[in-house]
C-alpha cells in the first residue's frame, strides 16, 4: 500500500474569483457540497408486498461560507449593496473558489453557477482580546463543478 504524499494536506489557502477580480486572503471555506432530493416511489409488484424505490430528485441549491481577515477591500460590501438597491443583473456574478497549495499554486478551481451574496457578517471581538477581526460571507449558488 502506497503512503500518501505528505504535502497534500499542508498549507492550503483559498481564493474567490468573480468577474475577473481575485481575492486570495480567504482563510476558511465551508459548505462545498452537492445535494439533491430523493424521491420515494412506492410500488406493489402484485405479491402483496410494498416495494419502495428511491430515485434521484431535483438538485438543491447550495450555500458556501467564506471567511477572511477584515481588510480595507470593500468588494463584498459593494456586491451586496448592488443586490439590495435594484442592480440585480450586477448582483449575479460568475465565480469560482480556488484552492491553493502552500506555495500559492492552484490545486483546484470550483466553478459556482449563478452565485449570489446572501449574508455578510463582520466579527470584531473585544478591544483587549486577541481575536482577529474577520469577515464572513455566505453565497448561494445553483451548483458547482470542478475544473
Amino acid at each position: 500500500m502506497a503512503l500518501p504524499d505528505p504535502d497534500i494536506s499542508v498549507g492550503h489557502s483559498f481564493g474567490l474569483e468573480f468577474d475577473g477580480v481575485t481575492i486570495k486572503q480567504i482563510t476558511e471555506v465551508s459548505g462545498l457540497k452537492i445535494e439533491q432530493d430523493v424521491v420515494e416511489l412506492k410500488q406493489g409488484p402484485g405479491t402483496g408486498k410494498l416495494l419502495v424505490r428511491k430515485l434521484p430528485g431535483r438538485p438543491k441549491a447550495g450555500e458556501v461560507t467564506l471567511t477572511r481577515g477584515l481588510t480595507h477591500d470593500d468588494s463584498f460590501e459593494t456586491w451586496i449593496r448592488d443586490s439590495q438597491f435594484g442592480k440585480r443583473p450586477d448582483a449575479r456574478k460568475g465565480g469560482a473558489i480556488i484552492v491553493y497549495d502552500y506555495e500559492g499554486a492552484t490545486i483546484r478551481r470550483l466553478q459556482l453557477t449563478s452565485p449570489r451574496l446572501k449574508d455578510l457578517e463582520r466579527r470584531t471581538g473585544k478591544a483587549d482580546g486577541s481575536d482577529t477581526p474577520t469577515e464572513r460571507l455566505v453565497l448561494t449558488h445553483k451548483g458547482s463543478k470542478a475544473e
